[in-house]
């Protein structure tokens, strides 16, 4: 019977923990770089304005949930326009269902302007 050869050592290729090195720019980052604005010390403000002010409900299902089972999401897409991005009244509270669900397919249908 042949001898089977030895399998590559897996995870070698992968930093340690705790390593301190910095976390990789994804490549759909650098080609759309209005993806950062989600980062922003503004970003995270606005979010957390839109979540209380619909007292953490969604405006599709009316679930009720946590910050982290929710997303302040624009009704109108923005598409790289920064004033429309950060429009306090162009966001609405949803909850990660509705806006991975139903929203996304509408949006995707939607002709673009």
């Amino acid at each position: 019977m042949a001898r089977m050869k030895q399998l590559a050592q897996r995870g070698r290729q992968m930093k340690p923990r705790g390593s301190g090195g910095e976390v990789p720019v994804r490549s759909r980052d650098r080609i759309d770089t209005w993806r950062r604005w989600y980062k922003t010390p503004e970003w995270r403000a606005l979010r957390k304005d839109v979540l209380i002010g619909a007292l953490f409900t969604c405006a599709r299902c009316g679930f009720i949930g946590e910050s982290r089972d929710l997303v302040a999401d624009h009704i109108e897409p923005h598409r790289g326009d920064r004033d429309l991005f950060f429009d306090r009244t162009n966001l609405q509270c949803l909850c990660a269902t509705c806006h991975s669900g139903a929203k996304q397919r509408e949006e995707r249908r939607a002709p673009r302007a």
